[in-house]
């Protein structure tokens, strides 16, 4: 070690702050806070009775009868509203109609049957393209589209989608393979033709 130099063990380690001392008045304010609102709405909604002069309390087991309505009357309390609900509701169905169509649409396409498959992803997009998800249908769309041979509507549906959905690799990738099969796809054609002698 270097001269002047303590080692790190011979340190003294830094003394803890003493904990601070609870403050009787503060202690009594936060209980002032915290009991006021259920005292304030207790006596504005006459639950809690008192007498004209305001001195004098009603019988404990009137309150008790009164606070207990109080809780009766906050448990009942539903701050959504019956057609808030059935709006809920309604949605709710959508969306999982919406779902089923997409998931069945690709396993449609899992399986190969890519015409189904467009049936089903058509469907979604037509009747719920106000869902976020409905990209994906979209996608789906595309695809199906590309295999069933209407290569330039899904090549135009793909571009599309890649600037809604940017960022997805797999659209992306799948936009890719399309343009590149579709632009080499005359050429293999004429290369086939040029090296059989046909045409």
């Amino acid at each position: 070690m270097g001269a002047g130099k303590a080692p790190i063990s011979n340190l003294p380690l830094p003394s803890q702050p003493p904990p601070p001392a609870p403050n009787p008045r503060a202690t009594s304010r936060r209980i002032l806070l915290f009991s006021l609102p259920l005292f304030t709405t207790a006596t504005t909604a006459n639950l809690l009775p008192f007498s004209t002069t305001g001195a004098k309390f009603a019988s404990a087991s009137t309150i008790q009868l009164n606070l207990n309505s109080c809780w009766a009357l906050a448990e009942s309390f539903d701050p959504v509203s019956q057609a808030e609900k059935e709006a809920s509701a309604a949605i709710s169905r959508r969306v999982t109609e919406a779902v089923e169509l997409l998931e069945k649409g690709r396993e449609l396409q899992a399986q190969g049957d890519f015409n189904e498959a467009l049936l089903y992803f058509t469907k979604m997009v037509e009747n719920y393209k106000d869902f976020a998800f409905s990209e994906y249908g979209r996608f789906g769309r595309a695809l199906s589209l590309y295999e069933v041979g209407d290569r330039e509507e899904a090549i135009a549906e793909m571009e599309d989608i890649s600037i809604s959905l940017k960022g997805y690799p797999e659209i992306h990738a799948a936009l890719a393979a399309a343009l590149y099969a579709d632009k080499h796809a005359p050429l293999l054609l004429f290369g086939i033709t040029f090296q059989t002698g046909f045409g």
